[in-house]
Formats: C-alpha cells, structure tokens, sequence
C-alpha cells in the first residue's frame, strides 16, 4: 500500500516537472531576429542571413529546427541570423522578389548574396566560418534590392496588400458584399486616373506652354546707322559695281575673240600674184 502511495503521488510530480521544462523552454526567446519592413535598413549593415518563410509552407517548417540550431552560433561567428514572414512584410519580399519557399539570403555591407546550398545547420556554419559565400557571385546593382527599381517593386506589393486588407475591412467588417467592394475599388482607380491624369497635364503645360499663351516676342529693331557709315557702305557697294563690270567687260572680250578664231572668214590667205602683161611685139 505504501508502495502503492508513492507511486501514485511521483507520477504528478513528474507530469509537474515534464510542463514546467517545457515551459521553460517556450519561454527561451528565439535566438532568430524577426525582420519587419521597417528595419529595412538594418540590412545595409553588417552580416547578415536571412530566411523567407511562409507559415503555411511544408518546406519552411521543416528547415526551423536547423534553423534555430543556427542562430545559437550567430554570435560566436558574428553574423545576425534573421527570418521574415513574406505574408506579413510585403515590402520585404518585394525587394528580393521571393518566388520559392524557403529562400535563404546572405546580406554582407550591402552585398546580397542568395543561399543555394545545404539547409543543415553545419552547412550554414561552414558558409559563415569559411567564407564560402565570396564564391558567389552578388546581386547586380541594377535589380538589387536597394535599387530604385527594386524599392518601386516593394511599394507596389505594399499597395497590393493594403487592397487586400481594404477588401477585407469592406466584405468582413463592413457587411459589404464582394461585388460591392470591387465596386468601390474600381471608382477608387477611376478617380485617381483622373487626378493624375489632370496634374500630368497641368506640368506638361507649365513645361512646355501653348503658342497662345506663350508671350509675344520682341524683334530686335535695326540700328540707325551714321552718316559716315552710310557714306562708307555707298562707296563699297560702287567698288563692287564697278569691279562686276570690269569682270563682264573681259568676259565679252573673251567671248568675242574666240568666235573670230573659230569663223572660217578669220583665216588669213596669202595673196596670189598677178601675172605680168606680155608685150606686143
């Protein structure tokens, strides 16, 4: 019976003891950083590795523990080890155009570098310590993520999932049907269009007026010349008559003596001589 007692009093102890660890363990914070659209920046500097995960993904779940394991060494090896929940930061995912789950970043001085090797805690480890990641050729510039085409690609998703939110404030909260709140949506473009439209047009004809309301052009007026260089110009313009004349007199001369060559009356003949009278005898 005794036995009996003390069995029966250890077996709650134990249950006690088991939740308590567990606990306790919940209660460790992560050594993973969550990464917001905010800390974009802190990417710029340092070293980092970063993960894109989804909660729903199979494939993302799986690579946590390997993933946890890691980070535990990110301070011995001087990197931050980072997640993001592509669901919850568009902005994020739209910088690096995250097409598979999970994708695996290595973000070093602005440098970004994409992870394509084993997803086992000593492979991250070996891609840290022995610098594996210079073997990788960088981003380019142009569709890196701070780029400015990249920085237009994250505004773009941030506004997709604010219509996404909007389009669940309307049908959820408000009662509104579907049909209605696509409704809404399409007036909403339809007049942002307009307004844009009108400003577009606004700054093209500050920029580059009409000929209506262009003002008038001023001619410069001519001078009024003095009478020593109305004087002057008198006496140039008679030089140039009188040397266009000289020039036409030769000209005609020329002109004339070749066609006395070229007539057949301009050849010269020699004179025959007369024969002598005979006398009478």
């Amino acid at each position: 019976m005794a036995a009996q007692g003390r069995a029966a009093v250890r077996a709650p102890l134990c249950a006690l003891l088991c939740l308590a660890l567990a606990a306790a363990a919940r209660a460790k914070p992560s050594p993973v950083k969550v990464l917001s659209d905010g800390m974009w920046r802190e990417l710029l500097q340092d070293e980092w590795m970063v993960e894109f995960y989804a909660p729903w993904c199979p494939a993302c779940e799986s690579l946590q523990p390997e993933w946890e394991k890691f980070a535990e060494w990110g301070e011995d090896l001087g990197v931050n080890v980072a997640k993001v929940d592509v669901t919850e930061q568009p902005g994020l995912s739209g910088r690096f155009i995250i097409t598979a789950l999970p994708t695996i970043y290595h973000c070093k001085d602005g440098e970004f570098r994409r992870y394509q090797g084993a997803r086992t805690k000593a492979a991250f480890i070996n891609f840290i310590s022995d610098e594996e990641w210079k073997s990788i050729e960088p981003v380019s510039s142009w569709f890196g993520p701070s780029s400015f085409l990249m920085s237009s690609m994250s505004a773009l998703f941030k506004l997709s999932m604010w219509i996404r939110y909007g389009h669940g404030y309307l049908t959820e909260t408000l009662g509104i049907p579907v049909w209605g709140s696509y409704a809404v949506f399409g007036l909403a473009t339809l007049f942002l269009g307009m307004v844009l439209g009108l400003m577009m047009v606004f700054l093209a004809d500050c920029i580059c007026p009409s000929k209506r309301h262009r003002p008038p052009q001023l001619q410069p007026q001519p001078r009024k010349q003095g009478p020593e260089s109305a004087h002057l110009l008198k006496n140039r313009y008679e030089e140039q008559e009188a040397d266009e004349g000289d020039i036409s007199d030769d000209e005609t001369e020329r002109k004339e003596g070749s066609k006395r060559d070229s007539s057949p009356s301009g050849v010269r003949q020699r004179p025959v001589p007369s024969a002598a009278p005979l006398e009478k005898s």
